[in-house]
């Protein structure tokens, strides 16, 4: 069995022991399916981030034999379900839900993921010099504008406050969108704050609600 799962929003609580929590719905659907294949005792479910779509990740899930998990998986059991989780999926799965659809009717799984991609992508290490704001300027002109371009959009620097908090704004494909509040925002104050360890905040004073930048109107 091979399926895809789609992120949603919901966050759910993690357990301790547990990469992946799987509700006794979920559980009961993968055995019924696991219950039709061959030496079923054998097959656990393999859960794996395989690349993103958009603003969530993208998933694999298939009954594989438990014997063939490599050295670094992951493996829960739980309910008489064996869950096998490829190390390099773990840090972006931990945390997350496997359930059934909250839609009645509505056939699959669901993975509820508190965990999102990055949206800039990987940001490259950079030699920032001078003051914040100067590393700041610096840093949005070499990694992070590049990045937002693709979204037909840019963030720029408004001011420095209290020598630790940066306040910045977006503009162009940015504004207007709710996923540049919910995912372009989020991934922009981390590129900062990792790349300038001493600024301790940063504040998007974006109306991502209008169409035009109400800060310079």
């Amino acid at each position: 069995m091979t399926d895809t799962a789609t992120a949603t929003a919901t966050i759910d609580e993690s357990r301790s022991g547990e990469i992946l929590i799987v509700t006794d719905a979920a559980r009961t659907a993968v055995l019924d399916i696991r219950d039709r294949e061959d030496d079923a005792d054998t097959l656990g479910l393999r859960v794996e981030v395989t690349g993103t779509a958009g603003i969530d990740y993208t998933y694999d899930l298939a009954l594989d034999p438990i014997s063939d998990a490599a050295d670094d998986d992951h493996l829960h059991t739980a309910g008489g379900l064996t869950v096998m989780v490829p190390d390099a999926s773990v840090d972006r799965l931990r945390g997350s839900t496997l359930d059934v659809p909250s839609m009645p009717g509505q056939g699959g799984l669901v993975i509820r993921n508190p965990n999102r991609p990055n949206p800039l992508g990987a940001m490259g290490r950079l030699e920032l010099t001078g003051g914040i704001a100067e590393k700041v300027q610096q840093l949005l002109e070499a990694s992070i504008n590049p990045a937002l371009d693709s979204h037909g959009g840019y963030a720029s620097l408004v001011e420095v406050r209290d020598d630790d908090t940066v306040v910045i704004t977006m503009g162009g494909g940015c504004q207007g969108c709710a996923m540049s509040q919910a995912t372009l925002s989020d991934g922009i104050k981390r590129a900062i704050t990792e790349a300038i360890p001493e600024v301790t905040e940063v504040i998007d004073v974006t109306d991502h609600t209008a169409g035009e930048n109400p800060y310079f109107s």
